[in-house]
């Protein structure tokens, strides 16, 4: 990866580094918004656009009110299956 990814946003950059080699360049462009991007709530993390990796002519964007929805959508999930553990 770039050293600029690391010069950036050096908190970030090892998580980044560490799920590549996990999970490959399309698996964390695939997973992004669900596996790293919650970390922005605790460091500068950068979007997934500006990740050395992504190429905008072979990659799709998601907007800002994709990403919203999905935390949305997510959040009812989570609340949902605290609801049905507290209902048994």
């Amino acid at each position: 990866m770039r050293d600029t990814l690391e010069a950036d946003y050096p908190d970030a950059a090892p998580y980044v580094r560490d799920a590549v080699e996990t999970h490959g360049e399309e698996g964390v462009l695939e997973n992004y918004y669900w596996q790293l991007h919650p970390l922005g709530s605790v460091m500068a993390i950068p979007d997934r656009e500006e990740l050395p990796f992504y190429d905008e002519d072979v990659h799709t964007t998601t907007t800002d009110a994709e990403v919203a929805e999905m935390y949305r959508a997510r959040a009812e999930y989570r609340e949902n299956r605290r609801a049905a553990s507290r209902s048994d």
